[in-house]
């Protein structure tokens, strides 16, 4: 199962928590409700059963009494019945009671002279069963109907629980509520987390949008500058020890040069060292080329209005290859937004990495879809395997197209600076099969202006 979020386990928690509550609320107000009902109901029937009771006994006072015209005489109403027990048997105005109606134990009781209460069921209905000794074993009787009771006891109990209901409901709505406002310090730290990752180091946390989480706010900001100058520290280095670099690698290549324009004069072994040197001095300045490169990608993208066609077809000239590479989508415009400096590097990058390592670029694409820019480069090549599309991103980083040709002269960077120049524009560089060859691709979002 998916763990539920922060947000989803406040709120349900504050709707259990409000059912519950409701819930025993509920339970005692219907507890405390049914006791004073039905206190009130017995408390009622015993009056009205004692008053029939001596107006029976005064009946039966007078000599020869007509038992039946007695009980008929009786103001019972329609939810009263009363029953007689005499000596020679059971008298009532009504056939559907009788001695089966009274519990033998509350008979015994009456008999006994002592009065008795008890709530029955009969035919399925609550009846209150109120018992009044008279004289010796006689008793009169006296069964009250609780249907309506019991019916407002229904209507009660479903009040309660739509009382419930509501309750835990409200209790969602105010979790909710209560998350939402809570939670929103945190969604603005996420917010700026993201646009920090993405580049824009100018974002900080206002301290006083909330005194509670000054103390959050400021500990964010001060780990920022923190981050901004160790980046902006690394990026010195690296450039400065990139600019120390170029005059004696510069005089290094002199010298080499010197050195292989003498190979005649040498012999086989000198003239082999000195080759060597002079290819390795010539990677080591376009290792530092691309560390200077990669010390400026920190940088934010400039974005003006660049010809991109026409840029493709000028770094397919300055790479020796074909303009006829360069392949632009229907309808798609010339004009783009995006750094130039950048989309150079980018198309360049990718040029010399399908020679290099891809057997050559057979298509240079262009396309600008919803306001996104998109640069693909196509080669010929064993393509990329699934494991190293990721990791050929990184710096220092080569794939194993890289490891099998032995004697390339490349640095390892010049991916990474495609991703970093993609980066920069907001976009990403990913690399994809083709049925021969592998496609570069890389998305440029905010191109269309």
């Amino acid at each position: 199962m998916t763990r539920l979020g922060l947000r989803a386990r406040v709120t349900a928690a504050f709707a259990v928590g409000a059912l519950l509550l409701a819930a025993v609320m509920a339970l005692f107000s219907y507890d405390l409700t049914r006791r004073s009902l039905l206190d009130e109901r017995e408390r009622t029937a015993v009056r009205a059963a004692y008053y029939d009771a001596a107006v029976v006994r005064s009946g039966l006072d007078t000599g020869t009494p007509d038992v039946v015209a007695v009980l008929r005489s009786l103001d019972t109403g329609s939810s009263r019945r009363p029953l007689l027990h005499l000596r020679d048997g059971w008298y009532a105005r009504t056939a559907d009671v009788g001695a089966g109606s009274v519990p033998v134990e509350l008979q015994r009781m009456v008999a006994a002279g002592q009065p008795a209460v008890q709530r029955v069921r009969l035919d399925g209905q609550p009846t209150l069963l109120v018992g009044v000794p008279l004289a010796g074993e006689l008793g009169y009787y006296e069964l009250t109907s609780l249907r309506e009771v019991e019916g407002t006891f229904q209507v009660v109990g479903l009040a309660l629980t739509a009382v419930a209901i509501m309750v835990a409901g409200a209790g969602a709505a105010l979790g909710w509520y209560a998350t939402r406002h809570s939670v929103r310090p945190l969604t603005a730290v996420a917010d700026a987390a993201e646009r920090i990752a993405a580049g824009d180091f100018a974002t900080r946390l206002d301290p006083t949008t909330d005194p509670d989480l000054t103390r959050l706010s400021t500990s964010f900001n001060h780990m920022v500058d923190q981050l901004v100058r160790r980046i902006e520290r690394d990026r010195r280095f690296a450039a400065d020890v990139s600019h120390e670099l170029r005059s004696p690698l510069q005089t290094l290549a002199a010298a080499a040069s010197v050195l292989t324009r003498r190979q005649e004069h040498q012999d086989a072994r000198t003239a082999t060292a000195a080759g060597l040197v002079a290819d390795e001095v010539a990677r080591f300045q376009r290792l530092v080329d691309d560390l200077i490169q990669l010390a400026r990608t920190e940088q934010p993208a400039h974005r003006d209005t660049v010809d991109v066609p026409a840029l493709a077809r000028a770094a397919c000239r300055e790479r020796a290859l074909p303009e006829s590479l360069v392949e632009v989508a229907a309808g798609t415009p010339a004009q783009w937004r995006v750094d130039r400096r950048r989309v150079e590097q980018i198309l360049l990058n990718l040029l010399d990495n399908a020679v290099r390592y891809g057997g050559g670029p057979v298509a240079v694409r262009l396309g600008l879809h919803d306001g996104i820019g998109v640069l693909e480069v196509d080669d010929e090549g064993p393509g990329v395997p699934e494991a190293d599309r990721e990791v050929i991103f990184d710096r220092f980083v080569r794939g194993r197209a890289a490891h099998a040709r032995a004697g390339t002269d490349g640095t390892g960077l010049g991916l990474a600076l495609v991703a970093q120049h993609a980066a920069a524009h907001g976009g990403h560089a990913a690399v994809v099969d083709r049925d021969r060859g592998a496609r570069f691709r890389v998305e440029l979002p905010g191109a269309g202006g």
